[in-house]
């Protein structure tokens, strides 16, 4: 079969509009010059390459101290809001899995919500609701707004997972003499594991980079990465730190995909389990 030319301009085209600007990203994370955005200075010289952006972050330099606490502040709300989602969103698919009524309908109504409404609507109705309460927003606050819309994708992610359980081995557990935390705990739990895992990745990523929600309920000095990103692009002349950053980013996930595989191919039982099949 011969192949397409079109086929594969188009293909080209499409990693070049997913990994180009991946690229600029690192390429203009060793730019000399700060505040003119290039490599070139002003008669037209190529000013070469620096590191001193890596540098800056290593070392803890002042003028990067807020970006790097804004990038602690949203890696701890996302671990704090990843692990708080699944918990309660594991605790709500297995509800709506089991039970089935008109309460439930309205369960599963008021989870599924926060997926198609907006997130300026939701970042208006959390900052209200504070302001009703009169809870002064923070660190808190903001951590109870990305539990709230990151819930609703562990819910979605577990029940995918649910579709295909067999309650016959709960049902067999039982029959063994297993206690219902046993059941759940050696039973239920390693079997929705890979639907809790893919959940709490979504809702992480979702946690770290949002923006619309996180400025309505912030507060001053509770700045996350992506709402100081955003001021930064406007003013500051030390944003080559944040691409610097951003590849820091990427080759620590990128590291964590290679770890996976590694891990995934030494797996004895993975192993066999290819081999039968």
């Amino acid at each position: 079969m011969k192949r397409s030319y079109v086929s594969t301009f188009i293909l080209a085209l499409v990693l070049a509009f997913l990994y180009v600007p991946i690229l600029i990203v690192v390429v203009y994370g060793f730019i000399p010059n700060g505040v003119s955005m290039s490599f070139f200075d002003a008669s037209g010289n190529f000013s070469g390459f620096t590191a001193k952006w890596y540098s800056m972050i290593f070392t803890g330099s002042r003028s990067v101290g807020a970006l790097m606490q804004s990038f602690w502040l949203s890696l701890t709300v996302a671990g704090l809001a990843t692990l708080a989602s699944c918990v309660i969103g594991t605790t709500s698919a297995l509800a709506l899995h089991r039970w089935k009524d008109r309460l439930q309908a309205i369960h599963h109504a008021l989870v599924y919500t926060p997926l198609i409404m907006p997130d300026i609507l939701i970042g208006i109705s959390l900052l209200m609701l504070f302001v009703a309460c009169q809870v002064e927003c923070g660190f808190w606050t903001i951590l109870i707004a990305h539990v709230t819309f990151c819930v609703s994708y562990v819910v979605m992610t577990v029940l995918a997972r649910l579709q295909d359980f067999d309650d016959r081995i709960v049902e067999a557990a039982y029959d063994l003499g297993a206690g219902p935390w046993y059941t759940f705990f050696h039973v239920e739990l390693p079997i929705l594991m890979p639907g809790i895992v893919a959940g709490g990745l979504l809702a992480f990523t979702l946690s770290i980079d949002d923006v619309v929600i996180t400025s309505f309920v912030n507060g001053a000095g509770t700045n996350t990465f992506p709402t100081y990103v955003s001021s930064m692009t406007k003013h500051s002349r030390n944003l080559p730190a944040v691409f610097a950053l951003s590849t820091l980013m990427l080759i620590f996930t990128c590291a964590l995909v290679g770890l996976s595989k590694l891990i995934a191919r030494s797996n004895p039982s993975l192993k066999t389990k290819g081999k039968q099949q």
